[in-house]
């Protein structure tokens, strides 16, 4: 078994480490079909070979030959470390910096094996969010974080550790591009080749930035969801006996058993891959499990009539599961269902990402594989199915909603009939729940704020969920309108109840909905109680980059963005750029995540905390303009709630100045110049 000290020594070469191959019985990704020519293939073996010196290349060239044949891609399953992969305390990681020991830290969270959805291809969740494209990229990446000083910069190109360069103490210590590919080449089957070819990657939103925190992180915008979705399609507060039907127990999609249960409603959540299902299970994040379609509608029946709180794992598709609820209500005239979404990973439909019902789970896979033309027909075929069944469904009171995995998308590019007559592009039958459900949350300055405690102790999370708790409730206090209220008082539940209900998988880790007032407030408490030593160690800030400023999403998260800018990506290169200049540890831009490949560009940040007054004040800049960006970007665009917040903020602090947009009040100005 390896140390951490050996892990950090570079590339192990002398002697090369055994060929173990793929590892039996864990999860692995799906067989990848790039379709490249000899020519293409030699040039994905050179690539590849290029990390290593020439007296091993005779040997790895045929293994790495034959991945590239059998698997689409060269993961160099030689250079697996032969480690217990996860977040160990920060103190054991052999660095120069706390900085690059709290890299080091996250990395091997998205890596472990209890977190990430595929280990050993570096997948870390979505199907296909790579943390890196390669083994050898790991081993390097780590190599040099070890090496680096407070005045370096290490450089990461879609998986590729650049190298260290001379950089200042303000600066960065990481940045980190994934999937820059030029515009009118950001195509998926272009994407296939360059991946193959070991040259560029996807890496979702949180995976190639390293700063996933497990299903946590999606268990708490969940709830909210769920919560928010309750109170404008049902008009409760209380979801006892109500239905949830959704799809989706891998990587993020996994914390939607957990979130059933913390918001008290029956959640039946279908899952073609029997592994994820019981990973969840013997996680305790799903209560019960079936295979029986029977069972299932008997046990959600009775759930219902005892308004029993339950997270049901159905294993099959979830497209027979909607077709069976249609036909309960067909033959009964009992509509079993409430409310219903989606997270099957649609952004990669046609590699993993969406499964057939025509077909097995393994069927499937071997047709992904051998014919992807048949299989694409397959997929779209299944897609327009389950739209049709939730049609049905949606005639009587049952409200379905895009969970911003590109379903919706995807299912409009099948020829389902999801289309809203007289909508825009971004638009469609269903709402998104970025747009109607979560209250517009992004233009009050609300997401997906998040921490990491770096000693790996839970009494360290204990106190930043106290201090977390505290701080908004002092803000509530101090007086806040009614609309922030509700948010705060949503997320004082969420991280009072958060440790009853065993969150945590991998790292100490955190998550809530806060706007800029709230996260800097929660940033300097947690600062002032390291400096104090009543946290231990490092904390590292992040977000799911599925945020106010972080991301330009026009099915998503800029769904709602009506001035024409939906499809431009000024905002979240900005927030990039932004969060450099203004203290951020590290600092990732992406292509693809969350949506898919060339639908998205987004940003993310890992800012770590040691309690120095430096630390405090790159907190106080950089999470301002971390929220203020996309609540500006949203004010010009015309919403009235990012205006108002806008002109509080200035109103608070002098230095942000912004020219505010001037409405046409009038409409007969429009009508009379374009007669001209």
């Amino acid at each position: 078994m390896s140390s951490l000290q050996v892990l950090c020594s570079g590339l192990p070469l002398r002697p090369l480490p055994e060929n173990r191959g793929r590892q039996a019985g864990v999860p692995h990704a799906p067989v990848r079909t790039p379709g490249l020519s000899l020519e293409e293939k030699q040039l994905a073996l050179r690539n590849a070979l290029r990390y290593f010196p020439a007296d091993v290349q005779e040997l790895l060239a045929p293994e790495f030959a034959q991945e590239l044949q059998l698997y689409g891609h060269i993961y160099m399953y030689r250079f697996c470390p032969d480690i217990e992969m996860r977040a160990y305390p920060v103190e054991q990681y052999p660095c120069q910096t706390k900085a690059a020991a709290a890299i080091m830290h996250m990395i091997m969270n998205n890596l472990d094996p209890a977190v990430a959805q595929f280990p050993q291809e570096l997948v870390t969740y979505g199907g296909n969010g790579q943390v890196f494209s390669n083994w050898a990229q790991f081993w390097l990446t780590m190599f040099y974080l070890s090496k680096m000083t407070e005045e370096q910069t290490l450089v990461m190109y879609s998986g590729h550790p650049l190298g260290l360069f001379p950089s200042s103490r303000s600066a960065p210590r990481l940045i980190i591009t994934n999937g820059m590919v030029i515009p009118n080449y950001s195509s998926r089957m272009e994407y296939e080749k360059l991946f193959a070819l070991g040259v560029t990657m996807y890496g979702q939103m949180t995976a190639g930035s390293y700063c996933y925190i497990g299903p946590q992180g999606i268990v708490h915008g969940t709830v909210l969801t769920v919560l928010n979705a309750a109170r404008r399609y049902l008009g409760i507060e209380d979801l006892a006996g109500k239905v949830f039907i959704t799809s989706g127990l891998g990587g993020m999609s996994g914390a939607q058993a957990k979130a059933a249960v913390i918001v008290g409603c029956i959640g039946v959540i279908a899952e073609v891959d029997k592994a994820a299902l019981e990973k969840r299970h013997k996680q305790g994040w799903l209560m019960e499990v079936t295979d029986s379609l029977d069972r299932c509608i008997q046990r959600l029946r009775e759930a219902r009539k005892r308004k029993e709180v339950l997270s049901l794992g159905y294993h099959g598709n979830v497209v027979a599961l909607w077709e069976r609820l249609v036909h309960e209500l067909d033959t009964t005239g009992e509509c079993l269902v409430d409310l219903g979404s989606d997270q099957t990973s649609c952004h990669n439909p046609f590699n993993g990402g969406y499964y057939p019902v025509q077909l097995s789970f393994t069927e499937a896979q071997s047709l992904m594989a051998s014919n992807p033309a048949v299989f694409k027909d397959l997929v779209q075929e299944s897609l327009r199915r389950q739209v049709s069944a939730i049609n049905r469904l949606a005639k009587e009171k049952f409200f379905f909603w895009d969970y911003g995995n590109a379903f919706l998308l995807e299912a409009q590019r099948a020829g389902a009939d999801v289309e809203k007559k007289g909508a825009g592009r971004t638009e469609f039958r269903y709402p998104s729940y970025v747009q109607h459900i979560m209250g517009d949350i992004f233009s009050q300055g609300f997401g997906p704020f998040r921490w990491v405690c770096t000693s790996g102790d839970p009494q360290d999370l204990a106190v930043t969920d106290e201090l977390a708790a505290s701080v908004l409730e002092e803000a509530i206090a101090d007086g806040v309108k009614a609309s922030v209220k509700l948010q705060y008082m949503d997320n004082i539940r969420w991280i009072r109840e958060a440790a009853r209900h065993r969150l945590v998988v991998g790292s100490q880790a955190r998550i809530l909905y806060s706007d800029q007032k709230g996260r800097v407030a929660i940033a300097v408490a947690i600062n002032q109680a390291i400096a104090c030593r009543r946290i231990k160690a490092p904390v590292v800030l992040s977000r799911d980059h599925h945020d106010v400023s972080g991301t330009d999403s026009p099915f998503r998260e800029t769904s709602n963005i009506y001035d024409g800018s939906a499809f431009c990506a000024d905002m979240a290169v900005q927030n990039f750029v932004g969060d450099a200049c203004r203290g951020a540890t590290w600092v990732a831009l992406h292509n693809g995540g969350g949506v898919g490949w060339g639908e998205v560009i987004n940003g993310g940040f890992g800012l770590v905390l040691d309690g120095t007054p430096e630390a405090e004040q790159r907190a106080r800049l950089m999470l301002s303009w971390d929220v203020s960006n996309g609540v500006a970007r949203r004010c010009w665009s015309g919403n009235q709630k990012a205006y108002e917040i806008i002109c509080q903020t200035m109103q608070e602090n002098s230095s942000l100045v912004v020219t505010l947009p001037h409405e046409v009040e009038d409409e007969r100005v429009l009508q009379q110049a374009l007669q001209l």
